[in-house]
């Protein structure tokens, strides 16, 4: 790993502007066997059948009432192996949940928690190649990323590094590009009490054209009425303020003395110099709008936004 370390604001710079990494835990569920194409094609949300080996895609595992228990993603190793990988405390979930309808297939499945390394900016690509097939290090899988507004790549492995010349990051700057990329993360923006067109991500998650799967059947009923659910993914950007100075998960959003919505995940960004954050807000808030947030140092203001909250 490089031994060059980023501060939070030339993390937040690379990661738009050049190339910045971090390594992190990432739980993994192999799948693998004659019937292992067959079987994930059956329960992910995704059309996985039509992938080349190599190719991933972001896919949802549902239950059978089509709530959510894991957004994952599927990377095809081969004919008959493919990797369902999911964020780090999140495996046994996916694992059960693979595991319950496995019935008289020909499929193993096998978890393990690897090793991913995150690079993030335009630079990445160009990043990678310099270092060679996988960063340099065997048995890792390189996975390009596109968050709206941001763009990647995940080396995936049980060792994964940073490639050589790749400066690590700042965690609090990755979480805000997350943040103002608008992509939820699993316990935060997902739990098992969401709909999948609450988060805005059915639609790169979601196949209308792929046979059927477990859950499928609120998913098509919600997109053939209009997606209109209770409560939509929004952003959040706060006053300019010190980095320490943050609202909390939990916080609450009011219009008018109304309550409207709860805030999921908080970071500074170095963009606007002021907390940014995502929340789910009920449906009749329109962005852009204003809002008082409430919390237990008191009240804030609070402009409410449509996603992604960069270009």
């Amino acid at each position: 790993m490089s031994a060059t370390r980023l501060g939070a604001a030339e993390t937040y710079a690379a990661i738009h502007d050049g190339v910045v990494g971090r390594v992190a835990g990432r739980d993994v569920v192999r799948v693998s066997g004659p019937d292992a194409l067959s079987y994930v094609q059956g329960q992910v949300s995704q059309d996985v059948a039509s992938l080349v080996p190599g190719e991933s895609a972001e896919a949802l595992l549902l239950s059978v009432q089509g709530k959510l228990e894991a957004y994952v993603r599927v990377t095809l190793l081969g004919p008959e192996e493919l990797l369902v990988d999911v964020e780090a405390g999140w495996g046994d979930v996916a694992f059960e949940r693979l595991r319950r309808f496995k019935i008289r297939v020909k499929a193993d499945l096998e978890q393990a928690t690897w090793r991913l390394a995150e690079l993030r900016g335009p630079a990445s690509a160009s990043a990678l190649a310099a270092a060679g097939p996988s960063g340099g290090e065997r048995h890792t899988v390189p996975i390009p990323v596109a968050w709206p507004g941001l763009v990647g790549v995940d080396l995936l492995g049980p060792s994964a590094t940073l490639p050589a010349g790749v400066a690590e990051g700042d965690g609090t700057a990755f979480e805000a590009a997350r943040i103002e990329a608008g992509q939820p993360r699993m316990g935060s923006e997902l739990t098992d009490r969401t709909i999948a067109q609450e988060a805005g991500i059915v639609e790169r998650t979601v196949s209308f054209t792929k046979g059927c799967y477990t859950g499928q059947e609120l998913v098509a009923r919600i997109d053939a009425r209009g997606n209109r659910v209770p409560r939509l993914l929004r952003g959040l950007v706060f006053p300019a303020s010190p980095p320490e100075r943050l609202p909390g998960a939990g916080d609450t959003v009011a219009i008018d003395g109304r309550e409207v919505g709860v805030v999921t995940s908080v970071a500074w960004s170095a963009r606007t110099s002021s907390p940014v954050a995502l929340g789910y807000l009920r449906r009749e808030v329109v962005p852009p709008a204003s809002g008082v947030l409430t919390s237990a140092s008191g009240e804030l203001e609070v402009a409410i936004e449509a996603l992604p909250l960069v270009p």
